[in-house]
């Protein structure tokens, strides 16, 4: 049976979701795009045009909503109200699709969340119909409340946004995950294609990520890696891992052998 990622009952193959940020130009983001294999791609809605600036190259013109999920998030937004009327824009340009990426940040240092106003906008987000995915940190009891809350998707940071340090908690990844009846998606952080793959082994549901394909060298060759690190990880995940041992256990049998 197809291991299909599921989000607002969308099938995707794909547990890879990339960004649009910080690529050379639309050539390259479209050619990384294809080499990842990502059915989701995410569009900071502050940051990039997708046809809300008639003059100027339009994003989708490289990267089609006829072949690809778009996901517009409120990236740069910092209170509730300023993320609330980006998701009422992007659903304007969408033409009244409702899946929004949401993130409130907490101040332009560390780009961590601010969690208050992410509720805040959440619940209100909610209310009007939107289909929220939502970035947070790494604390399983929030984690837990934005999923009571109605969010479709959780997404906590593996570490702080464009830092590609990797996923600096794996024990607190893998509570949320544990407890969790939504897909866990981590955002943020991951730097290499190692760091999405433990990501996957921790159950996660998929990853999202765009500096780490962005900044590499070869983005094209990141992108393609960073799609088999997911898919590693997650038949690694499916799979179940042997049981570690405090001493070493001999590969071949020795049962019947004389001592």
């Amino acid at each position: 049976m197809d291991d299909l990622l599921i989000i607002d009952k969308a099938k995707y193959h794909s547990r890879l979701l990339v960004g649009t940020g910080k690529y050379k130009n639309h050539n390259e983001t479209a050619a990384a795009i294809k080499a990842s294999g990502a059915e989701i791609v995410t569009v900071a809605i502050r940051r990039t045009n997708i046809g809300q600036n008639k003059n100027e190259p339009n994003l989708l013109d490289s990267i089609s909503p006829q072949k690809y999920t778009i996901l517009p998030n409120t990236a740069g937004c910092y209170t509730a109200g300023d993320a609330i009327r980006v998701c009422q824009l992007s659903r304007e340009i969408l033409e009244g699709k409702n899946l929004v990426k949401l993130e409130v940040l907490g101040d332009k240092k560390t780009l961590y969340p601010n969690i208050d106003e992410t509720i805040i906008a959440a619940e209100k987000l909610i209310k009007d119909n939107f289909k929220i995915m939502v970035y947070t940190n790494d604390d399983p009891i929030i984690a837990k409340r934005l999923e009571e809350i109605g969010c479709i998707s959780v997404m906590p940071l593996a570490a702080p946004i464009g830092s590609g340090l990797g996923i600096r908690n794996p024990s607190n990844i893998l509570s949320i995950v544990e407890n969790a009846s939504v897909p866990i998606i981590v955002d943020a952080g991951v730097g290499t294609a190692s760091d999405a793959t433990i990501a996957m082994e921790l159950g996660c549901s998929g990853v999202l990520m765009n500096t780490a394909i962005a900044e590499a060298k070869n983005p094209v060759l990141m992108a393609s890696a960073m799609k088999k690190g997911v898919l590693a990880g997650r038949q690694a995940f499916l799979a179940g891992r042997m049981s570690k041992k405090k001493y070493a256990s001999a590969s071949s049998p020795t049962d019947g052998m004389p001592d």
